[in-house]
């Protein structure tokens, strides 16, 4: 096989009915495209191999192929070889419906045969229009059958939190926890491998081809669904040293900012893959004898072997996405000091 060496996808491009046309724009992407862009998947397992010898390869076939050496010890021991990240853009030109996802028991019991996890998530938001808000959780806790009831009868709406988001926010979701990007927004989001979503209301939308109201997975919604308010709104950055802070961490993810003046120097954990997006600037990434370019939106996925990097720029600003050893980094950080960054 193949030697592993740091991949860019080719990113798939989501076409929904709430999309927008900010994306297109602030990544300069050629004509033609689509009008309207609601999501780009950066790394997902259908991806396929931009660059090097692997080109035309999907991220999953590498996964099956490669195993540990590119996921890292970590996923491959509670995955196997599957991908366990996926890493979008999100433009929410119009609110996204009101809606839930599983977590690993449920995806694992109820949908195996779609080959999807459970589905925890983060948001980055990139940018905001003034006064825009998400849904998360509920304003107080409820029963399941209050939540069933308001289903039924359309007023779901007045049971949810609104939480008021700008720039530089970021946002943990939990599985179960029932939420919704509302209009005006645009964020990075990094999540398990997963495309479970349970819709609980869409505001009596239809679908674009068929002239149907969209589906709605009530069932499904109401088995997953933690009726009580989120804790998780607006995670506070713990900072690590002058130009890197630690944005979340979970057991299925940790996500950090980078701020990129000179070089930062890096390596590889054989515990886990990386993803490094850059969301402003532009930056070279060297390893060994090569080089590679990366402007605003690229998303470089970085094998658990790969071993160690440098990020160079005049100034850029990069997200890092990879699986954490959380009691290691607790016991690095601190149980107190990154008590409200870091969730078990």
């Amino acid at each position: 096989m193949n030697a592993l060496y740091p991949i860019l996808c080719e990113p798939r491009l989501i076409e929904p009915l709430w999309g927008g046309q900010q994306l297109a724009s602030w990544l300069d992407l050629p004509p033609p495209h689509p009008e309207r862009i609601g999501e780009i998947w950066l790394v997902f397992d259908s991806n396929r191999v931009s660059n090097g010898p692997l080109a035309g390869t999907t991220i999953g076939e590498l996964a099956r192929d490669y195993g540990a050496a590119l996921v890292g010890t970590r996923p491959y021991a509670r995955y196997g070889g599957d991908l366990p990240l996926l890493a979008k853009f999100i433009d929410a030109a119009d609110r996204l419906s009101v809606q839930v996802h599983p977590d690993d028991d449920y995806a694992h019991t109820y949908e195996a045969h779609t080959g999807f996890h459970g589905k925890t998530e983060a948001w980055y938001i990139l940018a905001a229009e003034p006064g825009a808000t998400v849904t998360l959780g509920t304003r107080a806790t409820i029963e399941r059958d209050r939540l069933a009831t308001a289903i039924a009868d359309g007023t779901v709406e007045e049971l949810l939190a609104q939480q008021p988001v700008r720039a530089g926010d970021l946002i943990f979701v939990p599985a179960g926890t029932i939420h919704a990007i509302n209009a005006g927004i645009m964020l990075f989001e990094i999540q398990q491998k997963s495309d479970l979503t349970y819709r609980i209301y869409d505001y009596n939308r239809r679908d674009a081809r068929t002239g149907q109201p969209r589906t709605l997975h009530i069932d499904q919604a109401l088995a997953v669904s933690r009726l009580e308010p989120a804790t998780t709104a607006q995670v506070p950055p713990l900072t690590l040293d002058e130009q890197r802070q630690l944005l979340i961490a979970c057991s299925s993810f940790a996500l950090e900012r980078w701020q990129v003046k000179g070089r930062v120097a890096a390596t590889t954990d054989p515990g886990s893959l990386e993803i490094l997006t850059v969301i402003a600037g532009a930056a070279q990434l060297a390893w060994q004898d090569e080089t590679l370019e990366l402007r605003r939106g690229a998303a470089v996925l970085l094998p658990a072997t790969l071993g160690a990097y440098e990020v160079i720029a005049t100034e850029a600003t990069m997200l890092r996405s990879y699986v954490p050893d959380l009691a290691s980094l607790i016991a690095t950080i601190g149980a107190g000091d990154g008590a409200a960054t870091i969730f078990p």
